[in-house]
């Protein structure tokens, strides 16, 4: 700042003064953030000690709510203090999470992972053993040992491909502890469900974890849990889930199948298909981003995205079911109903489609326009 910079700043302080106490008002707000962790850690160390669950949905709506009318009688943007807020609620989820994680909901709980040695049988033995529970490994080459690897177990959590899920359960059962809870981590749930009640006389209960191995947090991540028997019994490895952040969605396994046939395989066949598509008709990629939207670029992201990872696993997810396959199959005749509105161009059919789906969406057309708004501009700032 130059002499004559500060002789055009006009009466009262100059732009000099006017930035030492901006800088003096930021190392505040600093001061209170690290302030305000050290009141969180505090919290965190009551909630372990109570097993409360990391994620107070109803607390922190509450809390956004009070900020944004604290901001609007203060002249700030509601909406900025929201953001805000929310970023600073994440980082508290987080840090209470990574301190959470060291306590096992069950101390000296054993857990036994059938099929340890995938992505996502690794991933929960990190999980578990960080929690400080036993975590034993039963896997392809270990059989053999069945016997000595079940025994005195709390827990089997069976990580397997879909398609081993009920084989591997009738050969782990007559192994389990007949107190032992018996979980899954399969994407569908009737089917192994049902095969593990018929197996095991103890405490069963199926999980669908609605995430994947390369996850670095839980916080928020919802794990479905399909009740099967005595979940009084299974309560502990929910707790667990809940301890470590996650949101604990309840459903009976057909339910919870129904909607995964719409969330899942639906979805990611339908991005199969326009991927495929995308592919026969070579299309230079990096040229449309030349001329893109936001929104064609987060949509051709989520079908990147799929490309980017393992083939088995979806076929798997796509494939699982009978039920699965004949919806796929009605949604691509679906698609073929539309083709005579395109060789007829047909407008005022397409119209008359496109109002009476919008009628459909209802008012949810609007919260999905308000979040999508959200992650462009996200997006915007990133690229």
């Amino acid at each position: 700042m130059t002499n004559s910079d500060k002789k055009n700043d006009g009466p009262g302080q100059s732009l000099d003064d006017l930035r030492e106490a901006i800088d003096s008002i930021d190392e505040q707000i600093v001061s209170l953030m690290a302030k305000r962790q050290k009141v969180v850690k505090r919290v965190t160390e009551i909630k372990k000690a109570r097993n409360l669950p990391v994620y107070h949905p109803s607390r922190e709506e509450d809390l956004i709510t009070h900020r944004r009318s604290q901001g609007a009688e203060t002249g700030l943007d509601p909406d900025f203090l929201e953001e805000l807020y929310r970023v600073i609620l994440r980082q508290s989820r987080i840090e209470q999470t990574r301190r959470m994680k060291q306590t096992a909901v069950l101390p000296g709980g054993i857990i036994l992972i059938v099929g340890g040695r995938g992505e996502m049988g690794r991933y929960f033995e990190r999980r578990f053993a960080e929690a400080g529970y036993q975590v034993r490994i039963l896997d392809q080459a270990d059989w053999p040992n069945a016997q000595s690897l079940c025994d005195g177990i709390h827990a089997a959590l069976i990580s397997v491909p879909i398609d081993q899920t009920n084989a591997i359960v009738h050969k782990l059962a007559p192994y389990l502890p007949t107190d032992a809870v018996l979980a899954d981590i399969t994407s569908i749930k009737a089917s192994p469900l049902t095969a593990m009640l018929e197996t095991h006389e103890g405490p069963v209960v199926g999980f669908h974890p609605m995430f994947g191995p390369t996850t670095s947090s839980l916080d928020k991540q919802i794990v479905v849990a399909t009740p099967g028997r005595q979940l009084a019994s299974c309560q502990w490895l929910l707790d667990q889930f809940a301890a470590w952040g996650s949101v604990i969605v309840t459903a009976d396994a057909r339910e919870h199948d129904e909607i995964m046939d719409l969330v899942q395989a639906l979805r990611h066949f339908a991005s199969f298909a326009f991927g495929q598509f995308l592919c026969r008709k070579n299309i230079d990629l990096e040229r449309t981003l030349d001329f893109t939207s936001p929104i064609y670029r987060l949509e051709l992201g989520m079908v990147g995205r799929l490309f980017a990872q393992d083939p088995g696993l979806y076929c798997e997810i796509i494939f699982a079911s009978k039920e699965r396959r004949a919806l796929l199959r009605e949604y691509i005749q679906s698609l073929q109903e539309n083709l005579d509105m395109l060789d007829t161009n047909n407008k005022d059919r397409f119209m008359a489609e496109f109002s009476k789906i919008a009628d459909w969406f209802g008012s949810f057309s609007e919260q999905a326009m308000r979040e999508s708004t959200y992650i462009i501009d996200k997006l915007i700032e990133r690229f």
